[in-house]
C-alpha cells in the first residue's frame, strides 16, 4: 500500500514538472504596456475636397485617395492620383 501511494506522489510530481512548470505563460501586462501609445497626429484630414486642383502635393492627393470617400483624382483607376498635376 505504501508503494502505491509513493508511486502516485512521484507520478504527480513528475507530471507537474513535465507538463506545467516548464510551460511558458505570457506575462501579465504592466500598466505601461496596457496604455496605448498616443497616435501621431495626421498630416492631412478629410475635409470634403475631391479634386486635384484642390490638393497641394502628391502626398496629400494620395492621402485623400486612400482615406476619403468620393474623390475624383484617379481617372484611370491605377491607384495614382493627380498624375497630370502632382504625381508624375
Amino acid at each position: 500500500m505504501k508503494n502505491v501511494i509513493l508511486l502516485i506522489i512521484c507520478t504527480a510530481i513528475f507530471g507537474y514538472h513535465f507538463f506545467l512548470k516548464d510551460r511558458e505563460f505570457p506575462p501579465e501586462p504592466s500598466p505601461a504596456m496596457s496604455a496605448a501609445a498616443p497616435a501621431a497626429p495626421q498630416k492631412f484630414q478629410c475635409d470634403g475636397r475631391t479634386h486635384c486642383s484642390q490638393m497641394t502635393s502628391c502626398e496629400e492627393a494620395q492621402f485623400f485617395l486612400d482615406n476619403c470617400p468620393g474623390t475624383a483624382m484617379d481617372g484611370d483607376n491605377d491607384g495614382i492620383p493627380c498624375e497630370k498635376q502632382w504625381c508624375w
